[in-house]
């Protein structure tokens, strides 16, 4: 990718030597990523052009993706998919990735196969350039299908623009990721910039040494021979290191910095995608706990970021401090050899007590914000029964605790800097005293034992930060450990990167097969040795009494759940094998319980899928009954909604939460309780326009109410996780 001019964030910018040194390693060119204009905002690009192309590539290196879950591969920066979703797109796979300016003369056969814009902004594939310089290319016609052309050398810039996505699939190691990866792996990605640290550690060490070596010269030779050319002279040059010195010091800085934004980047999304991916059944800690632990990152992010990591890179380099006070002061080395180990056991001795003291400070924490959020969630409920004394006593308990923890926490950390800090004061004392007797014998002089005294002062610095660091460590490994029980859990969480079956169309047809469920943990069963088979475009209800298994049967349908034991099948096909994008799209889940999201009703209509436009937005609403609450409000669909939708009622949640499950248009669709909070004027509009719009969908409903079952065509009553029968709707009414 050589000669290639990136226009990306900054953070792209950062990256380029890592990427360049990866790139060589693996025998291709590397792009050049200097700064250069904004040119996706400036350009327009025919948008399902540029996913076909993304999507055309992918089946080249083995993956096969629907356009939708191409689409979704892409993190959601706007309403468009445009180059740098693209790339995102790629990079989520583990490709190697880039967007930007490129001279059209600049492609080789090793860019290919790349993606490159026409001047009608119509994206196309370049899969070859031949020894002549002309290039094959493949385009996407509107009605998906493709057309290969060669373009001669001479035809080549009037037919591209100069912007091109250039990507390569990384080679990445056989063996399985371990569980730590999201850790280790995350800080791997900037090992190049780590590796500048170090150099940078080492220079500035080095350098460090001038001012040491220049007060022995002056007070040894200068001083006495009133040598003030040399005077002079060494002043420049002590100048030149000290401002080097500087200069590597930023330098060293920023390269923690950026390294740490990368990792911290790529850890917080990893971290929030196990979140987002986690089975709902195996969430073992509570909203608020769960919050509390993914709010530790920032004590992990904050210890592999700051000057603590800086300290830690300089350790290493005491024993040359200590070799070079050898070499210019003789005996006196021997004062830092014990001052360092002095220094390390007072920080060791505590970390046992530190290290239970911060795990239950965590714990205490954890437990307070898990009574904040349940109380803030449940505020309303709070205040109805009055049962505020209750959640107060339980917040000042975990409080009052966690306070106590911390104080003990501080006064251990104290312990250890104030003993490094004595212990450096008692190294200077003891250098001065010590000499004193070897100037008296000659051994060394005034400007080495000064000199000593700078470099022994230099030599503890870092063990004073590292005491510090080592409190600080406590907390950090505490924080990766409870990240680490997070991450490792549920081993069978689905993951978005795995390739699954793409079935962008279905038709609709749901089986059970033998499918038993029950909680993690539990061996009592809620659904047993459940078998069912629902045609494509039937009408489904399934009644039954409170706790009978219905809206688990739903959730195990709708994929939300998997089975303990037996399969759950669309079209044939087990829901787990299906992907994740194509499965939501073909299959549309309206849960029993409403939960809204702050912004506006478009934005909770949409969530997220800007693909679909006002009109197809306006049809869903006028189904679902939204436009008859929306359409009265001069706010209209920007209306903002606060969290959980706060401010509407129960049956206008439902309606929007209807509207989402309508969103994609479906074959399948599975609502649980969709009318339960509307009036009956509402619900009977609702339902009937519900009917027309079914058509030859498949839907399945739980319900309570007689009124729901004019959309059905078969009920079943579900009693105790089992199937007790299977009617008409005209039996189940008389």
């Amino acid at each position: 990718m050589q000669g290639f001019q990136s226009n990306q964030q900054e953070t792209e910018d950062a990256d380029q030597a890592d990427h360049q040194v990866e790139s060589r390693a693996n025998g291709a060119d590397t792009p050049d990523v200097a700064g250069a204009p904004d040119v996706e905002t400036a350009q327009s690009f025919d948008e399902m052009s540029l996913i076909l192309a993304v999507k055309f590539i992918l089946a080249k290196t083995g993956f096969s993706f629907s356009t939708a879950a191409v689409r979704d591969l892409a993190e959601l920066s706007s309403d468009v998919f445009g180059p740098r979703a693209a790339v995102s797109a790629f990079q989520h796979l583990n490709f190697e990735a880039n967007f930007g300016e490129m001279p059209v003369t600049a492609l080789k056969q090793n860019h290919c196969p790349a993606i490159g814009f026409t001047h009608g902004d119509q994206a196309v594939v370049i899969t070859s350039v031949e020894k002549d310089g002309a290039i094959e290319i493949v385009r996407f016609n509107k009605d998906m299908s493709q057309t290969v052309e060669r373009v001669q050398k001479s035809d080549r810039a009037g037919l591209l623009q100069p912007h091109f996505v250039l990507c390569r699939k990384m080679h990445v190691s056989v063996k399985p990721k371990g569980k730590n990866d999201w850790f280790f792996g995350s800080f791997l990605q900037g090992k190049w910039l780590y590796g500048q640290v170090i150099i940078a550690a080492a220079l500035t060490n080095f350098l460090g040494l001038s001012t040491s070596l220049f007060i022995m010269v002056v007070y040894d030779r200068v001083v006495p021979n009133q040598a003030i050319e040399s005077l002079i002279a060494l002043t420049i040059g002590v100048m030149l290191a000290l401002g080097f010195d500087f200069i590597i010091k930023t330098l060293r800085s920023q390269f923690v910095d950026r390294a740490g934004k990368r990792a911290d980047s790529r850890m917080l999304r990893l971290i929030f995608d196990k979140i987002l991916n986690m089975k709902l059944d195996h969430r073992k800690q509570k909203a608020g706990a769960m919050a509390s632990i993914v709010r530790e990152f920032d004590t992990l992010r904050e210890f592999f970021t700051s000057a603590t990591l800086i300290a830690v890179v300089d350790i290493p380099f005491i024993f040359f401090f200590i070799w070079i006070i050898s070499l210019i002061a003789g005996p006196l080395a021997i004062v830092p050899l014990i001052a360092v180990p002095l220094v390390i056991l007072s920080g060791l001795v505590i970390q046992p007590f530190l290290a239970l003291n911060t795990k239950n400070a965590m714990q205490s924490n954890m437990s307070k914000q898990s009574v904040l959020v349940e109380t803030l969630n449940g505020l309303e409920t709070v205040q109805a029964t009055g049962s505020g004394r209750l959640m107060r006593r339980r917040f000042e308990e975990a409080a009052d605790a966690q306070s106590e923890l911390g104080l003990k926490s501080r006064m251990l950390s104290q312990f250890a800097i104030n003993s490094a800090a004595s212990i450096q004061q008692f190294a200077q004392i003891a250098t001065i005293f010590y000499g004193v007797f070897l100037i008296q014998d000659g051994v060394i002089t005034m400007g080495a034992m000064i000199a000593a005294v700078i470099l022994g002062g230099r030599t503890l610095a870092p063990l004073s930060q590292l005491a510090a660091a080592m409190s600080r460590a406590n907390g950090a490994l505490e924080a990766y450990r409870s990240l680490s029980s997070v991450m490792a859990s549920s081993k069978d969480d689905p993951d978005d990167t795995v390739q699954r079956l793409s079935r962008p169309k279905m038709s609709g047809s749901v089986e059970l097969r033998d499918v038993s469920y029950s909680f993690p943990g539990s061996n009592n069963p809620i659904i047993k040795n459940l078998s069912l088979k629902i045609e494509a475009g039937e009408k489904v209800a399934i009644v039954g009494r409170m706790g009978s298994g219905k809206s688990t049967v739903s959730r195990l349908i709708s994929g939300l759940i998997v089975p303990s034991e037996g399969a759950v099948l669309i079209d044939g096909v087990d829901v787990r094998q299906i992907d994740k994008s194509d499965l939501r799209r073909n299959l549309g889940i309206m849960l029993q319980d409403t939960w809204l999201f702050s912004g506006t009703i478009k934005e909770n209509l949409q969530m997220g899928f800007y693909e679909y436009d006002d009109a197809h937005i306006l049809e869903i609403a006028k189904i679902s009954g939204v436009d008859d609450f929306v359409a009265s409000d001069p706010r209209g669909y920007e209306m903002e909604l606060k969290e959980r939708g706060e401010g509407l009622s129960g049956g206008q949640r439902q309606s929007i939460n209807l509207a989402r499950a309508l969103l994609h248009d479906p074959a399948v669709v599975v609502l649980d309780e969709p009318t339960s909070s509307m009036d009956t004027v509402t619900e009977k509009g609702v339902v009937e326009r519900l009917k027309r719009w079914s058509g030859d969908r498949t839907v399945i409903m739980v319900t309570h109410r007689n009124s729901l079952l004019e959309l059905a065509d078969r009920v079943l009553v579900v009693d105790r996780g089992s199937i007790v029968a299977d009617t008409t709707p005209d039996r189940i009414r008389s």
